[in-house]
């Protein structure tokens, strides 16, 4: 069962049985849909999970959920998967975070991984498989896929950088705990007269920072696109005190970097997927523009804040949708595709083209913020 308090905090039950006794798993063989989440979570992930579940059902298809994303197929001990049911799903879209719960798990990167995921499919009777992620989560699903899996993808990041869906669940929520951020911090900054540098998450996209820099008021949004100048963040600073604001606010994506030989990063571990641990610009650069200018500059790292709590109703209902669709894509037979919204309508798009290339911020949307900053 899910229990949750006012702190939208839940746990979810899960099978007692051995894994690969019959008795474990309800619905026949064929029938029966896996669910797992991957990555890092989203608000919104539990809408998609619930509108599977109650899609599926009307379908005539049981559904299973797996716990902790791709390391819950792979390890398949005993608290590894529980059988979804609509008393499971009432009211979860309401809430942050993932009933599933999630990992960072790479089967690609475990000798035998993918054989496993296989064999423990079959083992739960599951002949199909949703799996709600982003780029690494659905780039192991497509190479499933081509490795015989029935797999449907649903697109899931707050970085909101998947190609072949205009945006992706989780993006909203987090865009608007950034914005909020970012605006309460201008009483403070105006206050003290202070510089003060925000650390927006962003890896190989800056799409969160763009567009929670312009919505909360930033004076400088800076991305992993374009390499910034150093030198021009403190021709800024110094042009608005001229015009007697004695306050910047520059929001920066957590991937974003100086020019060659503008400052120096800390290199970081990486992890499953191959990612570089990212953090810390936000300090580097509040300690380089006090260096320069003499002036008083505090940095704020939003960090997992950004992805926390309930999700919007923008992400409600995005999810909602693209759970319907990935339901009736199983029963399509539409396998190696992921739900997308394109335009106002959610469609089915191929994973290759999904997971082939970043959809990162063009020029032109960089140029746009460029015009507030020295207002």
């Amino acid at each position: 069962m899910i229990v949750y308090d006012n702190r939208n905090i839940y746990k979810l039950k899960a099978n007692n049985s051995k894994i690969g006794d019959p008795m474990a798993i309800e619905g026949k063989k064929g029938k029966q849909i896996a669910i797992l989440t991957g990555g890092g979570d989203a608000p919104g992930l539990n809408a998609v999970i619930r509108a599977i579940v109650v899609k599926a059902k009307n379908l005539g298809y049981d559904t299973l959920g797996i716990l902790d994303g791709w390391k819950g197929l792979l390890d398949c001990k005993e608290h590894c998967s529980t059988n979804l049911d609509l008393d499971k799903v009432e009211d979860i879209h309401m809430l942050g975070g993932t009933i599933l719960h999630t990992s960072r798990t790479n089967p690609y990167q475990i000798k035998g991984g993918p054989e496993q995921v296989k064999a423990n499919l079959k083992k739960f009777n599951c002949d199909f498989l949703i799996a709600i992620g982003g780029e690494d989560t659905l780039g192991v699903a497509n190479k499933l896929h081509k490795e015989g899996i029935n797999v449907v993808g649903v697109p899931k990041t707050i970085d909101n950088d998947l190609s072949e869906t205009d945006y992706t669940f989780g993006f909203n929520t987090a865009i608007t705990r950034a914005a909020e951020a970012i605006e309460n911090l201008h009483t403070t900054a105006k206050s003290h007269h202070r510089i003060i540098v925000v650390e927006v998450m962003g890896r190989h996209a800056g799409w969160m920072t763009l567009e929670a820099g312009l919505a909360g008021g930033a004076s400088v949004i800076l991305v992993p696109e374009e390499p910034f100048d150093i030198e021009e963040i403190i021709t800024i600073i110094n042009n608005r005190e001229k015009k007697g604001k004695f306050y910047t606010i520059i929001a920066v994506s957590e991937g974003a970097t100086p020019k060659k030989g503008a400052m120096e990063l800390q290199k970081q571990e990486k992890d499953a997927f191959g990612h570089v641990r990212l953090g810390g610009i936000a300090q580097a650069l509040s300690e380089e523009i006090e260096r320069r200018t003499g002036k008083e500059c505090r940095y704020v790292v939003l960090g997992h804040l950004q992805r926390a709590g309930d999700p919007t109703v923008f992400d409600r209902v995005l999810g909602t949708r693209l759970g319907i669709k990935a339901a009736e894509m199983i029963d399509n037979k539409e396998f190696g595709m992921m739900a997308a919204l394109q335009g106002t309508e959610i469609v089915p798009v191929k994973l290759d083209k999904a997971v082939g290339t970043l959809k990162t911020v063009p020029k032109s949307r960089i140029d746009e913020a460029k015009t507030f900053y020295e207002v």
